[in-house]
């Protein structure tokens, strides 16, 4: 019984078959715990190691992705592991993605409205990249006040191929906002962009734009003005925005527009997971060229 007695895992040197007895459990139970501890061990150094790569994932993201991202994200980085485990680990250490907020439109009819027919019926998809784009606006607060921003964005894709910030919301910011998109190249003749019925896409301005860029435009023309179901993916996007940018009010509209520019060239367009119905998680860029390989005919 001295063995027993200097057991690792008896450090007070108690008689081991005694303590088994008192508690009712066979001594091959207590020495299988001591000759598990090693591997235990390894176990769990794994298991910090791997919350640390899910704290700096979750970190990069900037608070924004939740346990199906975090395990897609891993699996691209090479990490194979379980996506109940990576929800288990998440919940334990309490590492939560954003919950994203509502958000208040712009949408405002004109006076003297160009409308036009609705080319999309809610149906946000779209088979190849410059098919089909969606448009809309938002305000973001800063202390010198307001700064508006207009994005397109290709429903193929997700991808937000234009964008526009200014101090106002004329028709002048989504028609800058167009012409990035256009510039960017890629379109195709006829491409439908489609908006709400606010003023800024209803005017003139905007109308003769989508003609010189040889475009089709299409509105929501279901329910009342403003509906969010008409244009659902470019209200969509903004709530992502909102939520993942994770700042109410800047400084500055300068400070504003860097963080938005970094969030989208940088961020979203070229790191944030979607999942793809047929790709799975994949970025906007990823989707532009896993698109455009399918699509390329065999030499």
């Amino acid at each position: 019984m001295d063995a027993e007695k200097a057991c690792e895992g008896n450090p007070a040197g108690h008689n081991v078959a005694f303590l088994c007895r008192v508690l009712g459990v066979p001594r091959s139970t207590y020495y299988a715990h001591l000759a598990s501890r090693p591997a235990r061990a390894v176990r769990e150094r794994a298991e910090e190691l791997l919350v640390g790569e899910i704290r700096v994932l979750h970190a990069g993201s900037r608070g924004a992705y939740g346990a199906p991202r975090i395990h897609a994200a891993l699996r691209q980085a090479g990490q194979i592991v379980n996506g109940k485990r990576v929800a288990r680990l998440m919940r334990v250490h309490r590492i939560t993605g954003i919950t994203r907020r509502r958000r208040c439109g712009l949408t405002r009819q004109a006076r003297r409205a160009v409308f036009a027919a609705d080319l999309i019926g809610r149906d946000f998809t779209a088979p190849r990249p410059g098919m089909r784009l969606v448009g809309d606006m938002t305000e973001l607060v800063t202390l010198e006040g307001k700064l508006y921003l207009a994005t397109c964005i290709d429903l193929a894709t997700r991808e937000v191929v234009g964008w526009a910030m200014a101090d106002h919301h004329r028709a002048a910011l989504p028609v800058a906002a167009l012409r990035m998109a256009a510039g960017r190249g890629g379109l195709e003749d006829g491409c439908v962009m489609h908006t709400d019925r606010g003023s800024e896409y209803t005017s003139e301005e905007f109308h003769t734009e989508i003609g010189k860029l040889r475009m089709r435009q299409s509105m929501g023309s279901m329910g009342r003005v403003g509906s969010c179901y008409d244009n659902a993916a470019a209200e969509s996007w903004f709530a992502v925005l909102k939520a993942e940018i994770g700042t109410i009010a800047w400084e500055t509209r300068e400070a504003a527009r860097a963080d938005v520019f970094r969030y989208i060239e940088v961020e979203y367009n070229r790191s944030r997971l979607r999942r793809h119905p047929k790709y799975g998680y994949v970025t906007p860029l990823e989707t532009r060229t896993l698109l455009r390989q399918d699509l390329t005919p065999a030499a």
